[in-house]
């Protein structure tokens, strides 16, 4: 008789003896050290989000009415600093009698005037984009210019302008179902990744952005390896990406917000050109956390990525010899060096699927059982290469 689960809302008693996590190696699995963003801020002399004393006091401060018992301070290169909240935006909401939730959110784009342009890339956005900014950089609250992850109210703004003229110019991005994306509250959208350079986990972030009110910014989870690029990582971390660890996976969900992941992870950015649109083996740490944090997962897929950078073949000895995850030979890498690997100019088709809620079904402890866990992680794998097939 087979072990795995016969229904989706049933599954085999979990074998005898301690339950192990569904983690396994997974990216975010337990740190085993700093993390590579906050402590590249520091190695690269940038001012991190409590260089400055004033800053870290009033950041306490502010921590510890919002949380109990409260965080100890800790250094820029650390992962648990405290977090600052945007005080007025908070939402109360009470799953379980006698607890409640503090969540993060953007207020309603009604509430926002848009701002005057005080830059010629101000000027360049029109009002209703500068109302999203504005109400976006109320995620990003007090007197320390950072979250504890890096985001930067003001790196978003900059960095808007480039974004949407490769959205709406270069990959002239169209998508559908955003009535499946929670106005508030956690969620994780999982989602298929390709194309070498991580444009599609950017072009949807952005269409979240665009297509959502209040406006929500997607925290892409990104492995560790990515955290340790030097200046790229400053730059991952000021748009609001997160290096995946359990602690920041958690503390994101339980803070209501919206989380972007990849469950290929490098398997899919570096697949080969024969197995393009062919989902990888996913990992299935995001299902486990989603399961203890009782959030749903929004399957999605990003149709045209794979065709921006095929990869005809995978040097792995050389990679291996440069500490790199993939040596790829495209049409146009290393052929034409640097710009080899800029994408090609593809059309982009994202599509939000119907939510899991496999919260509904199983318990929180369910989560330790891993054979329960793969068994959902592949619905969702499923459910995301449906929605490929079905719109390729």
């Amino acid at each position: 008789m087979s072990n795995e689960p016969t229904d989706a809302g049933q599954h085999p008693a979990a074998d005898a003896g301690p339950r192990r996590p569904a983690l396994g190696s997974d990216p975010f699995e337990s740190p085993l050290g700093p993390e590579p963003f906050l402590a590249g801020l520091a190695d690269l002399g940038i001012e991190g989000e409590f260089a400055v004393p004033e800053a870290r006091d009033a950041a306490l401060e502010a921590q510890a009415l919002l949380r109990e018992p409260a965080i100890p301070a800790a250094d820029a290169g650390t992962a648990h600093a405290p977090q600052r909240r945007a005080d007025a935006h908070l939402a109360h909401v009470a799953p379980e009698p006698g607890s409640e939730r503090r969540w993060i959110s953007a207020p309603p784009l009604a509430e926002i005037e848009p701002p005057d342009p005080e830059s010629w890339l101000d000027r360049l956005l029109d009002p209703e984009d500068r109302r999203r900014l504005a109400a976006l950089s109320h995620l990003v609250d007090g007197e320390v210019p950072y979250d504890r992850f890096g985001l930067s109210s003001v790196a978003l703004k900059r960095t808007f302008p480039f974004l949407y003229a490769l959205y709406r110019f270069y990959f002239r991005v169209r998508s559908e179902g955003h009535a499946h994306l929670p106005t508030v509250g956690p969620a994780i959208v999982a989602s298929n990744h390709a194309g070498l350079l991580p444009f599609d986990g950017a072009m949807l972030a952005l269409d979240i952005m665009l297509n959502s009110d209040p406006p929500r910014l997607a925290r892409a989870i990104v492995d560790r390896w990515a955290g340790g690029l030097p200046w790229a990582n400053v730059f991952f971390a000021r748009v609001g990406q997160v290096i995946g660890t359990r602690e920041n996976f958690t503390d994101l969900l339980r803070e209501g917000q919206l989380l972007l992941v990849f469950p290929e992870g490098m398997s899919g950015v570096s697949k080969l050109i024969t197995q393009r649109y062919r989902l990888q083996a996913f990992h299935v740490g995001f299902v486990e956390q989603a399961l203890r944090e009782r959030t749903p997962i929004v399957p999605t897929a990003v149709i045209g990525s794979d065709d921006q950078a095929p990869v005809l073949f995978d040097v792995r000895p050389l990679a291996k010899a440069l500490g790199l995850p993939i040596a790829p030979i495209t049409p146009t890498f290393p052929l034409l060096g640097p710009l080899g690997l800029l994408p090609y100019p593809v059309r982009y088709h994202i599509v939000y699927g119907e939510p899991f809620l496999f919260h509904e079904r199983f318990s929180p402890e369910d989560a330790d059982d891993p054979r329960l866990v793969r068994y959902l992680a592949r619905q969702v794998r499923r459910a995301i290469q449906d929605l490929i097939d079905c719109r390729r």
